[in-house]
């Protein structure tokens, strides 16, 4: 047995399973309440996931759980690096747009099926999305390097295949028409979750775009901690954001808005916090900048999942029809 990963639930460890003779993945929770009552929320959906999706072709497999001295345990198939870890590792370079695509496929079935479900899993972030395996290669990548210094130091990794799975469903949550409490973690947190509109399903998708261009650019897209910044992040990124929405706001986030729109830059906290703001490009301008091929249905599909509105956004079904999957079936026929 050893130490595997940290987190603020507890830890998890690689462990052999003696008698199925395979490396397994113990999470093990802290004997706190509020982390026991989401440990036992976990079991609860991945023991519904796993009996319509048998294959563990999107989820993370739950082997077994117990609970030792206090203790809730999950006992996991053993998976590779999450896809922030991969990234860290690799200099935060970009994915391939065709690596983009395939992880980007898979999580958008993962969360179809999961809303089919009348679920939602409400904490979509790259650390909650697992490469099957951990193997690697190492190519080349003189991009931006001088002729005079490329070495063989200069290389990236890239995983040898492709295949994900979504793990971490202790914030999962089912269908109710009145959730309004704060979810997400902050740089994949959806508008409607910030100013108090109440959220469903589309806080996923939201999340999913996010995931999406951190992927292509190697970067978090919203890299704040901090409300109204992030609300002007999102205006400075995707535009301005709808009025009908703004004049909904809840008690709580009135104070980012005055006279119907976002109260920026005068609300801001700072001059760092309004150059943070000011020095991000569009959308359109970001993808492009790292994007060979591919990059106007990548941009479409993107600007699908991150509308303001989360009644007009973009559902999984729909993503998943859309050209930058399909476009890419009839490249391989």
């Amino acid at each position: 047995m050893f130490y595997y990963s940290p987190g603020t639930f507890g830890q998890v460890l690689e462990c052999w399973d003696r008698e199925q003779k395979e490396f397994v993945a113990i999470k093990i929770i802290r004997s706190i309440k509020k982390y026991r009552e989401a440990a036992m929320v976990e079991i609860d959906v991945l023991q519904l996931l796993g009996r319509y999706d048998r294959g563990g072709s999107r989820c993370v497999q739950l082997r077994n759980w117990f609970d030792y001295r206090n203790h809730i345990c999950l006992v996991f198939e053993k998976l590779g690096p999450s896809l922030f870890d991969f990234l860290r590792k690799n200099s935060y370079r970009a994915f391939p747009v065709d690596l983009v695509r395939e992880i980007g496929r898979q999580l958008l079935e993962c969360v179809a099926f999961m809303h089919d479900m009348r679920l939602i899993h409400t904490d979509l972030k790259p650390e909650n999305i697992l490469f099957v395996s951990a193997d690697y290669i190492k190519v080349p990548d003189y991009k931006g390097t001088p002729w005079s210094h490329r070495d063989r130091s200069f290389y990236k990794r890239l995983p040898k295949s492709s295949a994900i799975k979504v793990i971490d469903f202790g914030s999962t949550a089912y269908e109710r028409p009145d959730h309004n409490y704060i979810v997400s973690t902050r740089h994949y947190r959806a508008p409607e979750v910030i100013l108090g509109l109440g959220w469903s399903y589309p806080c996923d998708l939201w999340s999913v775009g996010c995931i999406l261009v951190e992927l292509c650019s190697g970067e978090a897209l919203f890299q704040t901690h901090e409300n109204l910044e992030h609300l002007a992040m999102m205006e400075r990124v995707l535009g301005t954001l709808p009025s009908q929405m703004l004049n909904k706001v809840d008690r709580h986030a009135e104070k980012y808005v005055r006279r119907g729109r976002l109260d920026w830059p005068e609300g801001a906290t700072s001059r760092e916090s309004i150059k943070s703001v000011i020095k991000l490009p569009r959308l359109q301008n970001l993808v492009m900048q790292h994007v060979d091929h591919s990059a106007g249905d990548l941009i479409d599909l993107l600007q699908g999942l991150l509308r303001f509105d989360p009644s007009i956004r973009m559902t999984a079904r729909d993503a998943l029809r859309h050209p930058f999957f399909t476009r890419d079936q009839f490249r391989r026929l």
